[in-house]
Order: C-alpha cells, then sequence, then structure tokens
C-alpha cells in the first residue's frame, strides 16, 4: 500500500512539473520572446536584404554592460521611426547553452519587443570579417544598413549619438 502510495505521489509529481514546465514555455511564446538560434550562413540574409526598409543590427549580449546600458534606445527607435520602415535586430552573442536561462529572462525581464536572434557559430574569424572588415569583434557594435547603403560602428550609444547617426544615414 505505501509503495503504490509512494508511486502515485511521484506520478502525480511529475504530471504538475510538466504543466507548469508548459506554462512556463507558452508565456514565453505569447509574449514574443522566442530567439532563433542562427549561424553566420543562417543570419547572412537578414544582414543583406534588398527592399525599401532600413535595417539596425546590434550586436549584444547580457553579458555587456554597454551593451545592455543601450537597448532601450534600440528598443525606441522602431516605434519612433515607423514611418521611416525602420527594422531593429538585436543579434545576441550570448553563450548558447544560456539561452534558456538568462537571455530569454533576461529579455522578459526587459520586455524587449525588437526580433531577437541568438548568433551561434564558433567560427567568428569568418563572420566577424564578413560583417565588416573594420570590426575586431567587440560589442556592442550596428550596422545600419538599407538596400543601398551601409555603415558600421563598433561603439556603445548614448540616446542622442544613436538618433543622430541614424538620422545622418537616412539622410545619405
Amino acid at each position: 500500500m505505501l509503495k503504490n502510495s509512494l508511486l502515485l505521489y511521484v506520478l502525480l509529481l511529475f504530471v504538475q512539473c510538466k504543466s507548469e514546465k508548459k506554462e512556463i514555455q507558452s508565456d514565453i511564446v505569447t509574449n514574443n520572446y522566442v530567439v532563433q538560434t542562427l549561424n553566420y550562413k543562417e543570419l547572412k540574409p537578414l544582414l543583406e536584404r534588398k527592399d525599401h526598409k532600413n535595417y539596425v543590427v546590434n550586436f549584444w549580449a547580457t553579458w555587456c554592460a554597454p551593451c545592455v546600458k543601450e537597448l532601450p534606445y534600440f528598443e525606441e527607435l522602431e516605434a519612433e521611426f515607423k514611418d521611416r520602415n525602420i527594422e531593429v535586430l538585436l543579434v545576441s552573442l550570448d553563450f548558447p547553452n544560456k539561452k534558456d536561462t538568462k537571455l530569454l529572462p533576461f529579455l522578459k525581464q526587459r520586455n524587449i519587443k525588437s526580433k531577437v536572434v541568438l548568433l551561434d557559430d564558433a567560427n567568428e574569424d569568418v563572420w566577424i570579417q564578413a560583417i565588416d572588415e573594420s570590426w575586431s569583434g567587440a560589442i556592442p557594435a550596428t550596422l545600419f544598413y538599407n538596400s543601398t547603403n551601409r555603415k558600421f560602428f563598433e561603439q556603445s550609444f548614448t540616446r542622442e549619438t544613436l538618433y543622430k547617426e541614424l538620422q545622418t544615414f537616412l539622410n545619405l
């Protein structure tokens, strides 16, 4: 009898934990915190679109203090410049094995609305140079581009300098 009760208890605990896990995953999905993990080959088309939009691509990580400090400015851009066809893409360089424990909770806590992808490609010597020949690999780094122009910045931004550089880029 005790053995059956213990087995029933373990089974109920397993079912309850499984349903709680589903709720958490569902919560992440409904709040748009689904983050694709891409290698550089998969990311590359997102860095070379030839359409009518202007793209702002920020390379960052949760462990990078200057990156975290400037994230709110990128969040504001898309909303404030929607009429100018601005699309922001945040490329996380966090450790892939920390996606569920660090990256997703970080995005949820800060209510990040921009599209986020996680770059998982160990061949950084290739993709860093492919993104911009002048890039040392330091973050934060930001790429502005559209169908005719590209401008790369290996620096952190204040709100004012980010908006100034974007306005300069848009008026090229």
